[in-house]
């Protein structure tokens, strides 16, 4: 069965662009807002919406998403409230695939079968959990398969030819490709950099390779664009919500920025033909 995300992909394909994947954090602003940004997000040309699963050591993310995390928590945000904004969002829009991602002890505590039936029916097509290795695979990635939910897994600039068949082994979707060594928002990569390596993950997969981690701006998502299948971009948008003083405030400049990066991954292609 195809997933959104395949079917998101495979579309894209056909219109020669990439993806614009954006990551937000449930619970941030509070989950109200949350649902205002997630409806910016899609409104405004966001292909693909990863969506944070707050826990209290979020030990791959920098700063902007370590405080989303902290304001989400604080707010009283939990795993059925997050599946309860991507049900709500789902009333609405049945197209936009949804990723959460995050780490691995929220899903154990709620339990994974009970979560991978839950997240499955309130309109969840994806997972990213970064702690969780493909040795342990049995954990959580083949149980969420076996649900038609995907399992993305990420590679990095320091996955060697040695490791990287085993991080693809049981990886559908997408592959993210973390551009640079470190946490999230850290600093932007070199595209040149990222282009060989992404040709060299190309050699391994057939699945679309998204790159994320430091791309702020629609000049970036431009540039990285044109050879990838994807961009990533998701502590500049924390940083709108995190700025705003309302809620509605930070709908409109997530808007404002989805809508800047979008055009540059869609025109990235074209100024690279010329």
């Amino acid at each position: 069965m195809a997933t959104r995300i395949t079917q998101r992909f495979e579309a894209l394909q056909q219109q020669n662009r990439a993806a614009l994947v954006t990551f937000v954090m449930a619970g941030d602003p509070d989950p109200e807002g949350t649902l205002q940004v997630l409806k910016a997000l899609a409104d405004n040309g966001a292909d693909v919406i990863e969506l944070g699963m707050p826990f209290t050591d979020p030990m791959a993310d920098g700063p902007a998403i370590q405080k989303a995390t902290l304001r989400a928590l604080e707010g009283g945000q939990t795993q059925r409230k997050t599946l309860d904004v991507v049900r709500r969002f789902r009333a609405e829009n049945n197209t936009t695939p949804i990723v959460l991602m995050g780490y691995y002890n929220p899903i154990y505590r709620y339990g994974v079968d009970a979560f991978l039936a839950d997240a499955r029916q309130a309109g969840v097509d994806g997972l990213i959990v970064v702690d969780l290795p493909p040795e342990h695979d049995n954990e959580l990635c083949l149980p969420a398969r076996q649900a038609d939910i995907d399992f993305i897994r990420l590679a990095t600039p320091t996955t060697d030819a040695k490791r990287l068949p085993k991080v693809l082994e049981n990886t559908s979707g997408f592959l993210y490709y973390v551009s640079v060594a470190g946490v999230t928002g850290a600093r932007a990569p070199t595209p040149a950099d990222v282009e060989a390596a992404v040709a060299r993950i190309k050699t391994h997969t057939d699945l679309p390779v998204a790159v994320g981690f430091g791309i702020r701006t629609a000049e970036q998502a431009r540039a990285i664009a044109r050879f990838s299948d994807a961009v990533v971009v998701g502590s500049a948008l924390v940083e709108c919500v995190e700025k705003a003083a309302t809620a509605d405030e930070a709908a409109q400049q997530v808007a404002k920025l989805t809508s800047e990066l979008a055009e540059g991954v869609r025109s990235a292609r074209d100024v690279a033909a010329q």
